[in-house]
């Protein structure tokens, strides 16, 4: 939510200087007044507490408060240097702040002082740890101030490694001891009603709370704003589409010939969201539904009748996936699926980025006669060149991957407004799908088609040998069944270092993540896959080396194929049996349970080996491998990343002012919301709301 004054639109440079304005804008995207006040505390914290460190997220910048329990000057083996350590307790928990070729910093971090300390949190042998970590130490004060001092609460920001939380926190101040009094848009009767603070009056609270009860009042109020405002662009996004007009289409000879060609029965879930789709697209306004459901629920086969559907009556379809892998195997998924004949029939045709000129170029024709009815491509679809000669239907796959942008870029090569469907394998819980995607209808596969095989998981820590050795023996046992598997790496080739890591603690002291390259040579010398032939797959191949690995891998002629996440969504290979994930620690929940969705398709039962050495890991990864509900993941997920990582970053556009909303926490609060947005959107909005809900639409496009 950006607030609504003409005062705060005003570039940051003005109040803080160019040098600082800059630093926010690159840094955390930080550019207007508006920008910086509703850049909102994370947490409070007191300097008479400390902050839990068991639930620190690793590879993120993170503030704590912390009391020094030891230090210790350790030389490098091997090298010129030395690293001082830092022991930080929070009582309970321990975690180790370490300084390359900084010992002098011993004077000021001795035992027994605290502070705010501020870094990016990192891990080494299992263990948390904070590389060259900022920190402002606490005064001492005298005793009648002392008690007041340390509980006034003390804002944390989400920062980065030089834009720490205090240096937030002053800009800030600088801003609202300048700024005057900020403009209500509410109007007074709802504010009264919901015993909310005032705008100005909570803006000032929220970032300089003087007591506890100051920042919750704010926080509750700004909170409340949000799912207000979300929910009437809701409310308005359904009103304009009910009043926007589409083609009616209707399923014919080409759907029916389609069903009877299916080797399988559509599952009870299948069959009603076919009729929910075949309802939307004969209502002669846009579809605009959401197809969500576990992997291998059978989304892409429901999608396929639609298309076929709009083909039907005459029109054309267009598969939108993010990746060229994901466009290949959706494209030879189809061929397979339809047939040659079905295939003529409907002028199936495949556009992507780095297909040759000629190839392109017909593709291209196809397209703008006519002639290709079904078109499946990557973001080439968007490009400019691309004219369709009467785009009927949009199916976006992985939807979270594409911008608001992007998505509307292939909306409009359509003469009239487009059904769209938009599907995604990563399940959304209840409180998220009306929250994010309010203005979309909602279907939902929860069933598996018959056939599919159980997949066991396990957490492997490397620091047990035998266990590392048996993942490869286990590996090669597979292969010698006749099936095959994927290795996943979080990294493309090593020395591509985070942004923020240390490259001379990592040098001097950290294993590094693995990489897809490494891993890839490192196998070809493993006794236990002595004779096993082994691929690699990563996004800096080019176009044909991708394609041609897959398809050797479908084939049968790779055993192994080592790859970084390019896998993780519409890759579908039956005869693999096995998903060894390295350093897990490094991935989502979601992805972590999308990886494990590549084995176990076929005939056989999977297996899912999760490798890490990060003691603080294994809970999160324990609960992955408890677990084949990917809605049950979802919500852990959810509340363990938030939002705006679990949809993507791009994804969520005009909905990106979320700052304090939280949909698994705040059900009740959006519910009423909603509620309220409607009465009043019914009885009218005033000017202020207008401005407001239009300044939120511009920042929206301007983000893309």
């Amino acid at each position: 939510m950006k607030i609504e004054a003409v005062t705060i639109q005003a570039k940051l440079s003005s109040y803080l200087g160019d040098k600082t304005a800059r630093a926010f804008e690159k840094q955390l995207g930080i550019v207007t007044v508006a920008d910086l006040l509703s850049h909102y505390p994370r947490r409070y914290s007191k300097r008479g507490e400390l902050t839990p460190l068991a639930s620190l997220p690793v590879g993120e910048v993170v503030t704590v408060v912390g009391e020094v329990v030891g230090t210790n000057i350790r030389h490098i083996r091997g090298r010129s240097g030395s690293i001082l350590e830092v022991s930080l307790t929070d009582g309970s928990d321990k975690i180790t702040l370490a300084f390359f070729n900084q010992a002098w910093r011993q004077k000021d971090l001795h035992t027994g002082v605290r502070g705010l300390f501020s870094g990016k949190i990192g891990s080494f042998s299992g263990k948390l740890q904070l590389a060259h970590p900022d920190y402002e130490l606490f005064e001492e004060l005298d005793q009648s101030k002392a008690k007041a001092w340390a509980d006034l609460p003390i804002p944390i920001y989400p920062a980065t490694s030089s834009l720490t939380t205090w240096k937030i926190q002053k800009s800030i101040q600088i801003v609202l001891d300048t700024l005057p009094e900020l403009e209500e848009y509410l109007p007074e009767g709802l504010i009264e009603e919901e015993s909310l603070v005032g705008l100005d009056q909570a803006i000032r609270r929220i970032h300089q709370p003087q007591i506890e009860k100051d920042w919750q009042s704010a926080r509750y109020s700004l909170k409340f704003r949000e799912a207000l405002l979300l929910q009437l662009q809701l409310a308005e996004r359904r009103a304009e589409a009910s009043q926007v007009q589409a083609l009616d289409l209707k399923p014919g000879n080409l759907v029916g010939s389609f069903d009877k060609l299916l080797p399988f029965e559509f599952t009870s879930g299948q069959i009603q969201v076919n009729c929910e789709i075949e309802a939307d697209l004969a209502s002669g306004h846009p579809m605009h539904r959401l197809i969500q459901g576990e992997v291998g629920s059978g989304k892409t086969v429901v999608a396929l009748r639609a298309m076929l559907t709009a083909i039907d009556s005459g029109h054309q379809a267009a598969l939108l996936a993010p990746t060229e892998v994901l466009a290949s195997q959706h494209f030879a998924s189809i061929q397979k699926t339809l047939g040659p004949e079905l295939c003529e029939r409907v002028g199936l045709r495949l556009l992507t980025g780095q297909m040759s000129s000629p190839d392109k170029k017909r593709a291209l024709l196809d397209v703008a006669s006519g002639k290709a009815g079904l078109v499946v491509g990557t973001h080439a679809l968007i490009s400019a060149q691309v004219e369709f000669a009467d785009l009927a239907l949009v199916v976006i796959d992985e939807q979270h991957r594409f911008g608001v942008n992007q998505r509307e870029a292939l909306r409009a090569k359509a003469k009239l407004a487009p059904h769209t469907l938009v599907m995604t394998a990563t399940p959304i819980p209840r409180t998220m799908a009306i929250t994010v995607f309010g203005d979309l209808e909602i279907s939902t596969l929860t069933e598996l088609p018959a056939g599919r095989q159980p997949i066991s998981s396990h957490v492997v820590n490397v620091n047990e040998p035998k266990l590392v050795s048996r993942v490869w023996q286990r590996v090669a046992e597979e292969i010698s069944a006749g099936r095959q598997a994927f290795v996943v790496c979080p990294r493309i080739e090593p020395g591509t270092l985070e942004e923020g890591e240390t490259q001379e603690l990592e040098l001097a002291e950290q294993i590094a993540p693995a990489a897809a390259i490494e891993v890839f040579e490192a196998l070809k010398l493993n006794a236990s896959l002595d004779g096993v032939r082994i691929g690699l797959l990563h996004g800096q191949l080019d176009s044909e080396t991708k394609d041609q690995t897959m398809q050797a891998f479908s084939a049968g002629e790779i055993d192994v194929l080592v790859s970084t996440t390019v896998i993780e969504v519409g890759v579908n290979v039956p005869n693999a049996t096995a998903m060894v994930i390295l350093d897990a620690d490094r991935f989502g929940i979601s992805q972590l349970h999308q990886l494990r969705g590549r084995v176990g398709r076929g005939n056989h039962a999977g297996i899912c080996l999760m490798l890490t050495g990060a003691e603080f890991a294994m809970q999160r990864l324990e609960a992955v491998a408890s677990t084949l509900d990917g809605f049950k993941l979802s919500e852990i997920d959810l509340e363990l990343r938030g939002e705006g990582d679990v949809l993507g970053a791009n994804q969520s556009g005009g909905r990106s002012q979320l700052k304090l909303l939280r949909v698994t926490r705040d059900a009740e609060l959006i519910e009423q919301t909603r509620t309220i947005a409607q009465d009043l959107l019914r009885t009218g909005l005033d000017e202020k709301l207008k401005r407001v809900l239009k300044e939120i639409d511009a920042q929206a496009l301007a983000r893309g």
